[in-house]
């Protein structure tokens, strides 16, 4: 048995996910022809309130407290309207019940186990009073091999999770910006932990204090798509990923998931890859199937390990894993300027997005695919752990930018 530090590191990129107790949205997806202002006048006439405009995806979000039913069906009988898209508030990052909702869940003793984590308390510990620490997954990807040629500065990434703790010291000099689709605000200061120690994987700083990360010169931005709870729409995710499109990100790190999506998520998947955004998503911890957006071909599924070389039980599995990376008792930035130890494969992630953002500030401009192939080439199978847990197998840092 995996023993976890903290419930987050466990659950977060959940399969499980679970819908709000109203369910008082939905993504209104239009034909490519009908213009923003026309899309915006339909759903207005439908007796929908529009609380989101989408374009890159030709949609737009309508609310209502009663009868959000009624207007998309008033709107799916017209001929300008492709679809309407299901947006319930769901968390993203823990295991809950959720009645009412088609979502699979697991055994029931298995389930109990989970949401029994869900009382414990994460451990915040203090900075290491002296000295710099390396948490053993930055030296099991190769990452030092790598920076005598790149650190990977230049190169911008996005964080699209709960947001950053922007004083952290160990983070808070490459953050160069970012957003929070919830409250449509630049503040994205992170109320969970959850995105402050995704990131603190990908970069944290080089000097001499604290941890270190695998690419500790890269540009960082976080997008705050859940609430301090891990809860947010579909819609605050997808916004969050039209965000990175939007801005020019170069690498996309999304350490959440559902355990199953909606063709908008889908849509906003291929809007990422067409644009050039290398999207790195958790596999998630059913320990079945891959959850989404990881699931869709044009994200780059990381599953997890631990400081054996062998598959963490939790982690998901199936064809769609494209590699597997450090995700056992990964020592971390949290909130609040503190460090934490926790595991999922929201945690073995950041290792390959850190990875990844090595290779591109080597091959600029590398496309989706073109990093896909190269963390394929530069991985190593790990004995005795099936392809469809592993993938590729363990990327090498050393190898990606040779």
């Amino acid at each position: 048995m995996v023993r976890v530090s903290h419930v987050l590191g466990i659950l977060a990129a959940s399969l499980l996910s679970v819908a709000a107790a109203a369910d008082e949205r939905r993504i209104v997806v239009f034909t490519e022809q009908t213009s923003p202002a026309r899309r915006v006048q339909l759903a207005l006439e439908s007796g929908g309130t529009v609380v989101r405009e989408m374009p890159l995806i030709n949609a737009v979000v309508i609310e209502h407290p009663t009868r959000v039913g009624h207007a998309a069906s008033r709107l799916l009988a017209l001929s300008e309207v492709s679809r309407v898209d299901p947006d319930p508030e769901i968390n993203w990052l823990l295991l809950a019940d959720a009645p009412g909702v088609d979502f699979a869940l697991p055994s029931t003793a298995r389930m109990m186990k989970d949401i029994s984590a869900l009382r414990r308390r994460p451990r915040v510990a203090p900075a290491p009073r002296t000295g710099q620490e390396t948490p053993w997954g930055i030296t099991r990807v190769q990452a030092s091999d790598a920076w005598k040629t790149t650190r990977g500065q230049g190169v911008k990434v996005v964080v699209i999770d709960t947001g950053i703790d922007r004083t952290h010291p160990d983070l808070a000099a490459n953050i160069k910006g970012g957003w929070n689709t919830i409250t449509k605000s630049d503040n994205f200061n992170d109320d969970n932990g959850h995105g402050s120690h995704v990131s603190g994987t990908i970069m944290a700083l080089d000097d001499d204090k604290g941890v270190i990360g695998v690419a500790p010169k890269v540009d960082l931005y976080g997008v705050k798509v859940l609430n301090a709870k891990g809860s947010g729409t579909f819609d605050d995710v997808i916004a969050g990923m039209l965000w990175a499109v939007e801005n020019k990100m170069e690498v996309a790190n999304m350490s959440l998931g559902a355990n199953q999506g909606n063709q908008s998520l889908a849509d906003a998947v291929e809007v990422m890859r067409k644009a050039g955004v290398i999207l790195i998503a958790a596999a998630g911890n059913s320990g079945a199937a891959v959850g989404y957006p990881a699931a869709y071909p044009g994200a780059i599924a990381v599953a997890a390990s631990d400081n054996k070389d062998k598959l963490a039980s939790f982690s998901s599995r199936g064809p769609a894993v494209a590699v597997i990376a450090p995700g056992v008792a990964v020592k971390s930035a949290f909130k609040a300027g503190g460090y934490s130890t926790l595991s999922g494969t929201s945690m073995a992630t950041p290792h390959v997005a850190g990875l990844t953002a090595l290779y591109v500030a080597t091959h600029k401009g590398a496309t989706p695919q073109q990093a896909r192939t190269a963390l394929a080439a530069a991985s190593s199978k790990l004995p005795g752990v099936p392809d469809e847990g592993q993938g590729a197998g363990l990327p090498s840092a050393a190898k990606l930018v040779r």
